[in-house]
């Protein structure tokens, strides 16, 4: 059953980044400089995650080529983001720190998942 919720968890969960990536947030106050990069580097954790087991368990890719895929569709759809805060919206920039942050969230899940699939070898 889970298997079949995977892709839903994870399309619901880009939309929602996206959603709130796109959206006017002015009233947001961050309390500490650069709080947002923390921000943007868990949620793409959470995303190259979720998206890593969309691909092995729904659809069925070996542990290596789903971790591939999910990196680049992580980095992938960080940068599309920024793009489109820069070109599309007038109250969101696009901005190369974010970029870091979201690769840098990708890379720990990476990291992470990795290390679990070394350890189940064993």
């Amino acid at each position: 059953m889970l298997k079949k919720q995977l892709l839903l968890v994870s399309t619901f969960y880009s939309v929602t980044l996206v959603t709130l990536s796109l959206i006017n947030l002015n009233d947001k106050k961050i309390m500490i400089k650069n709080e947002d990069k923390l921000y943007h580097c868990i949620a793409y954790f959470v995303f190259t995650i979720l998206w890593y087991y969309t691909f092995n368990h729904r659809f069925s890719l070996n542990k290596t080529k789903a971790l591939r895929l999910a990196f680049f569709a992580s980095i992938f759809f960080g940068v599309l983001i920024e793009l489109l805060q820069e070109f599309f919206t007038k109250y969101r920039e696009g901005d190369v720190n974010d970029i870091v942050a979201n690769t840098l969230g990708t890379l720990l899940a990476l990291l992470m998942l990795i290390l679990l699939k070394k350890r189940r070898v064993r």
